[in-house]
């Protein structure tokens, strides 16, 4: 194997990882929101809108293309771009999908989350 070619003044940097982790039943669901999404679609996007009772909660979207600034995470069955300002408040964090008799959605165990609201809609940092 050859040894790379160094240009001078430039780093090497090896590859970071994915700031979350996504579960295999989460890429799954990811697999098929995106198999039944438009046409158009380039992925999912998740974003940390202000909103319920702990201040931010937890938002997928279809996106057509990634926004300047996105975090692209490539799982099997799609890309899910994290939106560069929730960024801050995902490091770190595992996403799962879990489904049972009552309810179905994904979660998120989230290291930076300092508490969470009753119903698990919203969190605090």
């Amino acid at each position: 194997m050859d040894a790379p070619t160094i240009v001078p003044g430039t780093t090497l940097r090896r590859p970071r990882p994915a700031p979350i982790t996504v579960t295999e039943r989460a890429a799954n669901r990811i697999a098929d929101i995106i198999a039944r999404a438009p046409a158009d679609t380039a992925g999912v996007r998740l974003t940390t809108p202000k909103r319920g009772c702990s201040g931010l909660s937890y938002s997928l979207d279809y996106v057509p293309a990634a926004r300047p600034g996105d975090e692209a995470v490539p799982t099997p069955g799609g890309t899910l771009f994290i939106d560069g300002g929730s960024l801050m408040y995902l490091i770190g964090s595992i996403m799962d999908w879990n489904e049972d008799d009552f309810a179905a959605g994904f979660v998120f165990q989230n290291p930076n989350a300092k508490g969470s609201c009753g119903c698990g809609e919203s969190f605090k940092v």
